[in-house]
């Protein structure tokens, strides 16, 4: 019996990760990890400006990652379903479909000034996403050999940092700096020379009190600055959208590889029973769920971790989550590269062990030592959702991947939750820990180091443990 990773990481000299007769359709995928990345983290900073914008909780600023990341939930498995009946490029072809729709939806959201709104844009947008992410990721895996797949996938998601960082772009120099209420901010905190002999912690709660007493005693001048706010923040999904059915056209005008077509009928029973009886994809799901609440807890958070603990503005705060992008796409690529040598498990446990240690450093250090830590753990997180991904689906044919990958996507519900609970915490009171006084935000990092603690378990039990056999008819 071959060990987890002998089959993803055993490859002969002839075995290309990308075969010659796939590189358009690769090509054309691989944009698709792009369009995902921007909305993923152009949406990101909105969780610090919904605050101030509707002057509501971070808990309840945190519902924009509820709904972004449950539209996955929701929609990955019927997406799965529709994918195996039809074909990838169909469930391409729907994602993009609601990715324009869900990115239109915030201009009623905008005009009208409803939360709410927004929420069911950003509901309906990730159905797209699911949809996008459920068809590329096991069609990437399925065009060329089994052995190079892992690295095949790497490839192609080391391309959606390249959206993420455009996201971030996009958000740090357009639409933050753009926003009356950071201007309000600025100007609050210039008119308060006092406020330089205090913690920025204290300083921020101030300013937030004094957002708070506008809105009530000047109410006409609040809802303009809301209404303009509103706007700016539109403007980037309306793009999108633009961006996103341009790319439908083309998806539609192109001729792509039916790799995944099979005849056999579908053995739902044989093939759960198969994935939810085999630890590497149980376990692969459980992993992706953390990964994903980790990820999306330390690139949301991060603004408020520079607004709170270090008195940057929001733009600021924004401009190290690029550096981290940065990192974290650089980092991709060499460990791509590194995957040539190590097996994925293990160097997936490694990884998350950094990831851990990082993250205890955002926790404890003070200053911006304690920020650089925290921009530090994206060279850690670079690797880990398509290795988890490539080791979880291991061992299954090109048509039952799409309903494997389903559990997989569905795990982004991780980035849904886990940011809620971390919101909670920032709204509650901080702790003291070994002598030390704990401001809350520092305190709710404490749940990606937990997130990491169990990615490491499983990297390293999936690069120890053998894979159980498929039933024969996927052998």
């Amino acid at each position: 019996m071959k060990s987890s990773e002998t089959a993803a990481s055993t490859s002969s000299p002839g075995d290309k990760v990308v075969p010659a007769q796939y590189l358009y359709a690769f090509i054309l995928v691989t944009s698709l990890f792009s369009l995902w990345g921007f909305a993923n983290d152009v949406t990101n900073p909105l969780v610090r400006a919904f605050k101030e914008i509707f002057i509501i909780s971070n808990a309840q600023s945190s519902l924009v990652q509820w709904a972004f990341y449950g539209g996955y939930a929701t929609m990955a498995i019927p997406a799965a379903l529709v994918i195996r009946k039809l074909s990838y490029k169909w469930g391409i072809l729907i994602g993009l479909a609601l990715y324009a729709l869900g990115a239109l939806l915030t201009i009623p959201a905008s005009l009208y000034m409803q939360f709410n709104v927004f929420l069911v844009g950003f509901y309906v947008l990730t159905f797209g996403l699911a949809f996008l992410e459920t068809s590329a990721n096991p069609y990437v895996l399925s065009m060329g050999s089994p052995a190079t797949a892992t690295r095949r996938l790497n490839l192609a998601q080391a391309f959606n940092p390249i959206g993420s960082l455009t996201g971030m772009v996009v958000a740090s120099m357009f639409v933050l700096p753009s926003l009356q209420v950071s201007e309000f901010r600025t100007e609050h905190i210039a008119a308060h020379p006092e406020y330089a002999s205090m913690l920025p912690s204290e300083v921020d709660a101030l300013v937030n009190k004094a957002i708070e007493d506008y809105a009530v005693t000047q109410p006409e001048a609040h809802a303009e600055m809301k209404a303009h706010d509103l706007e700016v923040v539109m403007i980037p999904y309306v793009a999108i959208a633009v961006v996103v059915l341009l790319v439908l056209v083309l998806f539609v005008v192109s001729k792509m590889p039916d790799t995944g077509r099979e005849d056999e009928k579908i053995e739902l029973g044989p093939l759960l029973r198969h994935l939810f009886g085999n630890f590497h994809y149980v376990g692969g799901v459980i992993a992706q769920t953390f990964y994903v609440g980790a990820q999306i807890m330390c690139w949301t958070f991060i603004i408020h971790y520079g607004m709170t603990l270090i008195g940057l503005s929001a733009a600021q705060a924004q401009n190290y989550n690029i550096v981290a992008m940065v990192i974290f796409l650089t980092s991709r690529f060499i460990c791509t590269f590194i995957l040539k040598y190590l097996k994925p498990g293990l160097l997936l446990g490694i990884l998350a062990i950094g990831g851990m240690l990082l993250t205890l450093g955002a926790v404890f250090i003070q200053g911006m030592a304690g920020l650089y830590c925290l921009v530090g753990v994206s060279a850690c997180m670079s690797l880990m959702f398509p290795t988890i991904y490539g080791i979880a689906l291991d061992g299954l044919t090109p048509n039952d991947a799409k309903l494997g990958s389903a559990g997989l996507i569905f795990a982004i519900v991780g980035g849904a939750i886990m940011p809620r609970w971390q919101g909670a915490m920032i709204d509650g009171p901080g702790m003291e820990l070994f002598g030390t006084q704990l401001e809350s935000v520092r305190v709710s990092f404490f749940l990606p180091v937990i997130c990491f603690v169990v990615i490491a378990a499983y990297g390293f039990l999936a690069h120890v443990l053998e894979r159980k056999p498929h039933h024969s008819r996927l052998r």
